[in-house]
Order: C-alpha cells, then structure tokens, then sequence
C-alpha cells in the first residue's frame, strides 16, 4: 500500500471512532517550588515536578504507526501502559498567563523549567525510553516487546590502547545500555575494525572477541552480555563495530506519543481520570513545541509521523521550531539509537527531510514530506526552522534545501520559516562573540586544529522565537526566510575552490571535512519513508554518496548568506562550520560538528608580515571607539529589522565597549 493510501485510510478509520480526552490518565505532582519573579514587574512562578502515567490503545490509527507497540504487554482493558517524568514552571497567579505554553524537548534527559518574565508556561517531560529513571534527568519508561529479535549494530571509536573490555552502549553526551544479546555466542555475531570511515572493514576471527568483562579476568575475561572484550585489547586509531542478534527490544516509539498526551491534556483537560486538576487548566491557548539538535530532529519526526494529532483528533502544538535540526530521531525503530549523532550506519535521514513534496528519485523514495501526515488532517503547526553551518558541514543539512539530486531549491510551504545563521558552531557560541578582560585568541577546541568559534546564534533565535509566538497567537507574519539557495550563487561543491575560500596562510582548507550524506540498504524489514520498522540489515550497505552542497564565502572567507550576528556582520576573523580532527580515528577529516576561528590580524604591519590576504582589524575599524560605533550602528539594523531583541542589542554594545578589540 502506498503512503498516501495508508494516509487515507487512516483519516478515514479517525473519522469511525468517537473523540476521546488525551490518554493521559494520572498525573502526579510530588514537589511544589514557588520562583520570585525574575525582574520588577513580572509574576510570580511556581515549579510542578512529578511523574504522569498514560495508556495507548494499539489499535487506534493514531497509535499504530508505533513500531512494536502491538506486542507490548496489556493491561486489562487492553491497552498499553507508560510512564514520564515532567517539570512544568507555571504564573502562580493564573491571571498573569500569557496563554502561550513553551513545550522545550530535552536533549538526552537534559531538560529543565525557570520562570518567564512575560507569564509563558514552560514544560518540559521525558520521552527517550532507553534512558534509565535518575535524578535530575527527564525519563520515559516503556514496556518491552518480549519475544522480538533484530540485528542490532554498535561502534566503537577512539578507544583507549590496550583497553581490555568495552561497555556495550549506545548514544553520546548520555550513553545508554544497548539490548542484550540472543546468545553469547561470537559465531553468531561479528566484530570488524575500519581504520577510517572509508575503508575496507576487517574482519576479527570469533575467537579473538567475546561477550565478556576483561578488565580484571584476561581474555577471554568473565562471560558478560553487556562488555566488548577483545583479544590483546583494543587500538586507538581503530573503530571497531559490533553486530549480534539483539532481544526484547523497548517499545521506544512510545516517546512521540508520551509528548503528544500530556500536551494534549495540558491544552484542554480539566482533570485526570483520578480527579487531579490539570494544574494549567484553562491557561494554555497557543502550544509550541521546541527542539535543539537530537530534541530538534525529534520535533521534525513528531510532525511527520502525525502526532502533532492527539487521540481525538485535535492539533495539539500551533508553533514548532525545529533548531539546528538536520535529520530526523532514529526513535521508532528496534533497536534505535534516538542519542546518536550522524555517525557512519546510523539511520536518521532515510525518510523526507524536506518540508515541501519532492520526488526522492535518486534512492528511490518516492514523493513525500515532512507535512504529509498534518497536510492530511489539518494539524499542522507554524513552523520556525533554525540552524548554521556546522549542521551543513557535520549533520549532513543539504538535501533538507536542495533535495537528493543537489539540482534546485526546494521550496517552503506557506507555513514554515526558514532562518539560517551563518558562520557558527553546532548550537553558536555563548561567549559573546567579543573578547573581554584581557582574553587571548579562543584556545583550539579539544582535539581540533582550529580555534573555538565564537560567533553566536542565540541572540538571534531569541529574537525568532518572538517572531514564532507572535505568529502563533496574533497572526502577525515573521519577517521573511533567509537561507542559501542555489538560485542565489550562495550553494556550491564542498570545496575551497567552489567556495571562494582564501588562502590564508597556515590556515586549513575545506576540502575533505565534510560528513557524507550516505545510501543506507538497511533491508526489506525498514520502512524508509516513515524512518519506522526493524534494521534487518546491519552493517547496511552503502549504495551510493548523495551530493551535498555548502555555503559560499566571501573574501574573508565567511559566509555571505542568512541571519548573521552582529558578531558575523562586524567580524574579528573568519568563521566556519567545519574544524579538522588532530588526532585519533579519523585525523585529518572533519572534526565532528565543531566550527573553527581564524582571527584577523591586528595590524596592516602583522597582516603583511604574515602574508594574510584578509583585512587587519585596524584596517576596518581603526581604532576600539571605531569598533564600537560600527557594532552600535549594526545592532540597531538587526533590531529594526526584527533580528535582535532591544536588550540583547544593549548588551552586544556593552559587551563592544568592554572588549580589548585594538585596545
């Protein structure tokens, strides 16, 4: 059956059920703490913190797309149960709510709530069901699909030298414990190494590797399901991936729906069906959901799978801003890895990633977007989309804007926004972007050539998400997208050629640092276009390199396309999205999704010296008060124009004035 068939049918068993309340059905507070209000004039908060049960009926359309939810265990009534942590900072007075409610989706259990100066609700809940119950980390518990098996695959890369045995983990910044195996057995699994992402793999002998604990038994150490142990331990300029026959997988597509249930009862429930009162109740009139990176992917993957649409049908979030969002969450999969970070063999952009219809020819896809599913009912949400450079460079962005052939824009609908920030890091800097009390040069990030990149994006989100609220609840159109086409000249080839980089002396080239948007052939079990299913196919195979393009520069080499930052538009060097691994696997390639900084010299004396094609500073300010004036006169531009915030425009002056630029 085609997509758009299971689409319809669909919408046409929606219309046979009667609506119901949001199947969230106990909420418990456990700690109440009252904020001060955060400046003269703004109201009081108070901060909910506590646990909510929900029940999913797998047979209604709007839960069926869950993968595995249909062997999950029942309760009596023949549903299946969940759990989630939640933190919402409401007004104490009711009266002083805004009526916008700020849904923030935490990024591997990192989530958390503050009081708001203008009386918005803020909430934040778990929905990552592979991250265990612990303090201070927002969770999900899901049942367990007993009985389901699926090929499940692990990497492992820069690993101490002789390290005896591994943790069998999954995910970054949070690792989180991988299914266990169907047997011990290394006959029926296999481990390779790669000495890069682009080599041949090599295969380990099965009996020169072992489910075991090494680190105080020598190998073939204690036999252990959740420990890698190699024989005559492990190389650090090696990646070694496992693959083995998983079990009993975590229903973890569940998170979409644990999202969409509380939302909707906080939206239009009066109580829970123990009585408890929604604690905003009659408060809530424009929801928007908002995401940042993974939590990013998540919104986009919320939108598309359909459950912007509760159970009775209803939308449940008005706005969405997807930020510095590449892909989508590899969640309702067995075995997913939703903490995974674009690695070589993970799944994520398989599906549309695209918010307008195209026809994915190039592997086959068919035509879809990210829309379809709200299209089709009517739930679809305004949406704000925000990201940088390093998203092109290191999370693979660019068929999200030209498609998979890499021949032409595709456009936006009438309901998205789309703002690029050039110049920037995964998420921008928070340092300021100016150099204060006696700063040096930013010191080179952690194992990379370049320096940290000091160019903001903050600011200006800030700034768009006023936009985003303004929309949602007045109507009132953002200012117009602003991103690199190819229309426009601003998307060329990765390479310094193509990009107009300058030869700056001792400085890298582009050339080679970019992530490869790969062709996965993850087997006939995966559904592709819902990003849904079982990876029957581990390793997958590799069927082709899709073509990426890449922001062009200027002759300073930053970028000429987007939203910039009063930072980027009064530049103290060039910045990028890409940096260059030193060390380790991988060394010499892109250096993840960290961007780098090349300061300007200070003088025309050192530029020359250096041989430094680029402007010095005292070239293009002359001295500190030119420096300032020009920061004053481009803040005040970007806050005329709607991108920058009147006091965040005071403080980027404040911050100019008490930088040591040409001091």
């Amino acid at each position: 059956m085609s997509r758009r068939a299971r689409l319809a049918t669909a919408l046409l068993l929606a219309d046979t059920v009667m609506p119901a309340e949001a199947r969230l059905t106990r909420l418990h507070v456990t700690t109440r703490e009252d904020v001060a209000p955060v400046r003269p004039g703004a109201p009081a908060y108070r901060i909910l913190r506590g646990t909510y049960q929900g029940e999913l009926d797998p047979a209604d359309p709007h839960n069926r797309i869950i993968s595995d939810l249909a062997a999950a265990p029942r309760l009596a009534n023949g549903r299946v149960a969940y759990s989630a942590t939640f933190a919402i900072a409401l007004p104490a007075d009711p009266a002083k709510a805004s009526g916008l409610l700020w849904y923030d989706v935490p990024n591997r259990g990192n989530g958390t709530v503050a009081a708001d100066a203008g009386g918005d609700i803020r909430v934040v809940s778990g929905w990552q069901g592979d991250i265990a119950p612990q303090i201070g980390v927002q969770t999900l518990t899901v049942p367990i699909a007993r009985g389901r098996v699926a090929p499940v695959l692990q990497r492992f890369t820069d690993v101490g030298s002789g390290t005896a045995s591994v943790a069998i983990t999954g995910g970054i910044v949070r690792p989180t414990p991988r299914p266990l195996p169907v047997s011990l057995d290394t006959r029926r699994g296999q481990l390779f190494t790669q000495t890069s992402d682009t080599a041949p793999r090599t295969a380990i002998r099965p009996t020169d590797w072992a489910f075991a604990d090494c680190r105080r038994i020598p190998f073939p150490g204690r036999p252990d399901p959740t420990q890698l142990c190699v024989r005559g331990g492990f190389k650090p300029d090696r990646a070694y991936t496992l693959v083995y026959q998983g079990r009993d997988p975590k229903v973890l597509g569940i998170g979409f729906a644990a999202v969409r249930d509380l939302n909707a009862f906080l939206r239009s429930a009066r109580q829970d069906e123990g009585g408890t009162p929604n604690p905003v109740a009659g408060q809530v009139r424009w929801p928007i959901i908002t995401g940042t990176s993974q939590s990013g992917n998540f919104v986009r993957s919320f939108i598309a799978l359909g459950f912007n649409a509760g159970e009775d049908g209803r939308r449940v979030f008005d706005g969405a801003n997807p930020n510095i969002a590449a892909r989508q969450v590899p969640l309702n999969i067995r075995f997913g890895v939703p903490g995974g970070a674009a690695g070589l063999y993970e799944p994520g952009s398989e599906g549309a990633l695209w918010w307008s219809r195209y026809d994915d020819r190039v592997r086959g896809r068919g035509t879809a977007s990210l829309l379809d599913r709200c299209h089709a009912d009517t739930t679809c949400p305004r949406i704000v989309e925000t990201f940088g450079a390093a998203e092109f460079w290191g999370l693979r962005m660019s068929p999200n804007l030209v498609g998979t052939d890499a021949r032409r824009d595709l456009p936006l609908p009438p309901e998205v926004r789309r703002y690029y920030f050039p110049g920037v890091t995964h998420g921008g800097s928070y340092r300021g972007g100016f150099p204060v009390g006696g700063e040096t040069a930013p010191t080179a990030a952690p194992r990379c050539t370049l320096a940290w990149n000091p160019n903001p994006s903050a600011d200006t989100r800030r700034a768009v998400l006023v936009a985003l609220a303004a929309w949602v609840s007045a109507g009132t159109s953002p200012p117009p997208s602003r991103y690199p086409t190819i229309a426009h000249g601003d998307l060329v080839a990765p390479t310094a050629a193509a990009m107009g980089w300058p030869a700056i002396p001792h400085a890298p080239a582009p050339d080679g640092k970019l992530n490869p948007f790969l062709d996965y052939d993850f087997g006939p079990g995966f559904d592709y276009t819902e990003l849904s299913g079982v990876l029957g196919r581990q390793p997958p195979t590799i069927r082709r390199t899709i073509p990426s393009r890449v922001p062009r520069v200027d002759a300073d080499g930053n970028e000429v396309a987007g939203v910039p930052s009063v930072q980027h538009l009064v530049p103290l060097g060039t910045y990028t999205g890409w940096n260059v691994l030193t060390q380790g696997y991988g060394a010499g390639g892109g250096c993840g999704f960290i961007g780098g900084f090349i300061p300007f010299a200070r003088t025309e004396a050192e530029r020359h010296a250096a041989g430094d094609p680029r402007p010095s500073l005292e070239a293009r300010y002359r001295d500190h008060d030119g420096f300032v004036a020009r920061v004053r006169a481009v803040a005040a531009e970007q806050v005329q124009q709607r991108w920058l915030l009147a006091e965040d425009a005071a403080r980027i002056v404040d911050l100019a004035e008490r930088s040591d630029v040409l001091r």
